[in-house]
This record gives structure tokens, sequence and C-alpha cells, in this order.
């Protein structure tokens, strides 16, 4: 990581920012920081910088997760959790048995850039699919003990895609929300559910990239540095969001999202 110059990690810490204010409440801003992970780390390392940068993420992620859950920790719906996680699990292992067949070569890897950059701009879509859902439906809170209809089979979907996605590219925000707000969530549970089911999962994921030699000593030395950044964005989040405007933010944020990933298709 010595090739990093201090352009670098600027942009490495700004991502790392935005990563924990998409965790603190502004959705959809951390897809954007899977780009610039895997673009910055391209641009220091070469092809093997695009894995790298998988690993380079997960433990910020899991920083700004722990940030969160803690300022979201009354407002999770367990039940939820429980029903995904299981399908998510399932998926990440996927995600791991393909993940090795990226490292393979120069080829490979540039695969591995054409998957990522699909998936962001796949969840591009997704997010906005979402905003549709919640504008048309007006989703209401089920009621307690209740389950939406079919809500088992969406949650084996959505759970299987979520973890191929998360192990592939830490971009699999959307696919939950989107299940979630099909179970008619409120906002705080929606965000507090959603908060610690990332927790636990990337939590999950360490041995397997470890054992994928994408997390390491040295880019923990790295990792450990964008933790700050990374809390502080998901502590200050809810904040931001009451002084913004978060039409206009977030309309940025996914306008460079659709930049990168088509950046990393060609």
């Amino acid at each position: 990581m010595e090739l990093l110059t201090p352009a670098h990690w600027s942009l490495l810490a700004m991502g790392a920012l935005i990563m924990g204010m998409s965790k603190g409440g502004l959705p959809g801003a951390g897809n954007l920081t899977v780009a610039i992970y895997a673009l910055v780390l391209e641009d220091a390392l070469g092809p093997v910088g695009v894995p790298l940068s998988v690993g380079l993420l997960l433990p910020v992620l899991i920083s700004a997760d722990l940030t969160a859950t803690l300022v979201y920790r009354k407002h999770t719906d367990w039940k939820f959790i429980i029903r995904l996680l299981p399908c998510f699990i399932i998926g990440t292992i996927l995600g791991w048995w393909a993940f090795d067949y990226f490292q393979k070569g120069d080829v490979q890897v540039r695969q591995l850039k054409y998957v990522i950059g699909g998936i962001l701009l796949s969840m591009t879509v997704l997010h906005f699919v979402v905003k549709f859902r919640k504008k048309v439906s007006k989703a209401k809170p089920t009621e307690k003990g209740l389950m939406p209809k079919g809500s088992i089979v969406l949650g084996l979907f959505f759970g299987l895609l979520g973890g191929v996605a998360t192990m592939l590219a830490n971009a699999a925000g959307p696919i939950a929300q989107l299940y979630l707000l099909a179970m008619g969530l409120p906002k705080y549970a929606f965000i507090g559910t959603s908060a610690w089911l990332f927790l636990i999962v990337n939590v999950i994921k360490i041995p397997f990239m470890v054992d994928l030699e994408i997390i390491t000593l040295e880019s923990m030395s790295v990792s450990w540095w964008m933790f700050i950044p990374a809390m502080i964005g998901a502590a200050i989040a809810p904040m931001i969001v009451k002084y913004i405007n978060q039409n206009l933010f977030e309309r940025l944020v996914w306008f460079f999202i659709v930049l990168a990933g088509i950046r990393m298709l060609f």
C-alpha cells in the first residue's frame, strides 16, 4: 500500500465518510464508495487493486455499521433479520466461491471489474424501484405477528441475491432495502433492521475474505485509518438530513454512481 498517494488517501477517506453517511440514514450513498475504492486501488496498484478494494472496504463498512446500530439500536425488527440471514449466508458462500475465480489472472480481474460495475448500475435501478414503491404503495407498517403474503419466498430470493452481491462488491444495500420495504417496515425500523443485518453479514464475511487474501495485515493498515471518517459519517448523517436538500444530494450521488459504473464497464 506504499503506492498510495496523498490524493488516493483523500479519496479513500472521502469514500469512508460517504459510506458512514449512507449507513446513518442517507440511502444509496455507500454504492459510490464501492466505486471510489475500486477505481482508486486500480489506479494505485493496477488490475489487482480491484479485488483488493473489496477486502479493504469491509472493515470500514463494519465500523460504520457499528455506529449505525448504536444510533438506531431501539429500532430493529429481528424477525426479518432472522428470515434473511440464512439465505444471505448461503449467498455469501456462493459469492466466496465465485470470487476465487476472479483472482486467477488479469483477464478474470477485468471480469470482476465488469461485474462490480454491473452490480452498481443494477443497484441504481433497484434504488429507484424502492423509491417508486414508497411513493406509489405508501406501505403501512405490518401488524405485529403478521407477515405479508409471500414474504418467505421473497426472503429466500433477496437473501441469496444479496449474499452474492455483498460478497462480490459490498453492494447489497438496495436488495435488502427493497425486501424490507415490501414487508412494510416504518422508517426507523427500516434503517435499524438494515444496519443490524449488514453488521452481522459483514462480520461473517471476514474469514472468507481473509481466506481469499483480500483482507491482510497490509490492507488493515489502510482500513484502520478509514474507521474515523466512516464512524463520523454514520454519526452525523441524521443531523445532516435536517439541513440539506436530500433529494438533490441523492440525485448527485446516484449520478456519480452511474458514471463510476459505466467507467468500470468501459
